[in-house]
């Protein structure tokens, strides 16, 4: 896959001021771990690669079991894998993500409400929406995740 445009390159000062919205969720208070399940959980529904490699070295480097990263996308078949901050946060950032078909139900945004603060759920949305932006980026522009090394191909 060849990349079609470097728009890091060509829009420095967009993908700026996206690195500034990274960095004001990742000082939100909001559990790093937990922010990075949701960024790998919607950059597998978009089909994102060069996120998906992103962001599951991310959660390994802070040495989230291989395991849960493994049935990430089946979350909700995966009983005792998820917390309930963690399932409440995926539900949501499906939801949004998914907002043509799902039209974000009350239900959902309850069950968030009844464990998350007001200011967390507008953080974690922020985070939810600027992922998309990413995975819109990387996609639409074919930005792929660098090769593996021969080693790491197995």
């Amino acid at each position: 896959m060849t990349q079609r445009l470097d728009y890091e390159a060509l829009a420095p000062e967009a993908v700026s001021t996206l690195g500034e919205v990274y960095l004001y969720v990742a000082r939100s208070g909001l559990d790093g771990g937990l922010v990075e399940l949701v960024y790998l959980r919607i950059s597998q529904i978009n089909g994102c690669a060069y996120c998906l490699d992103l962001h599951s070295q991310a959660l390994l480097t802070r040495r989230v079991p291989s395991r849960k990263l493994a049935v990430l996308q089946v979350w909700r078949e995966a009983e005792g894998f998820f917390s309930a901050r963690e399932t409440a946060a995926l539900a949501w950032a499906e939801t949004v993500t998914c907002v043509r078909e799902s039209g974000i139900p009350d239900g959902e945004f309850q069950r968030l409400s009844g464990i998350f603060t007001e200011e967390e759920i507008v953080d974690l949305t922020v985070a939810v929406g600027m992922m998309n932006l990413f995975n819109r980026l990387a996609i639409g522009f074919r930005r792929a995740p660098a090769p593996l090394m021969k080693q790491e191909a197995g």
